[in-house]
């Protein structure tokens, strides 16, 4: 297994990728990204994982901030080079970033999502995941063992 993280080069070869789509809120969600790399380790795959190492929360959020603007195109780029893609809503945040990037891709059949109970928005996801087919699981151990049986089919 080759974790990427963001904004490294995204490798051109067969491996399948997985992006590592969810709540990343520093300092409120909880660094799920580092279970589904324990987890998926012992596999030949390319994780592609948008916590950066070197994020700083005080840069302005806007398209003209070169550092920002580097995050937002390397986190869609992964988003198309991966074959699958693992999103993870905590219920501790409110992550209006990973409902958009849901939208942009429930009809890839890339998605497998984790929406706990308690996520402000689960009703939405859902819906969004039945009207799609896109799997939906309650916990990451039962998702992880989802996109385990996709990466080897």
């Amino acid at each position: 297994m080759t974790e990427i993280k963001a904004p490294g080069k995204i490798p051109d070869d067969a491996r399948k990728k997985i992006f590592l789509a969810g709540s990343i809120e520093v300092g409120t969600a909880r660094n799920w990204q580092s279970e589904i790399v324990s987890a998926l380790a012992d596999m030949d795959i390319v994780i592609l994982n948008p916590r950066r190492e070197e994020w700083d929360s005080s840069w302005i959020q806007d398209k003209d901030n070169p550092e920002f603007h580097e995050q937002v195109a390397w986190e869609l780029a992964a988003l198309e080079a991966s074959d699958h893609i693992l999103m993870y809503y905590d219920p501790d945040t409110q992550s209006p970033i990973s409902l958009m990037e849901e939208g942009l891709f429930a009809r890839s059949g890339k998605l497998i999502i984790v929406c706990p109970e308690g996520f402000w928005k689960k009703g939405n996801v859902d819906i969004v995941s039945e009207t799609y087919h896109i799997p939906e699981f309650e916990t990451l151990t039962d998702a992880i063992a989802a996109l385990r049986k996709k990466i080897v089919s």
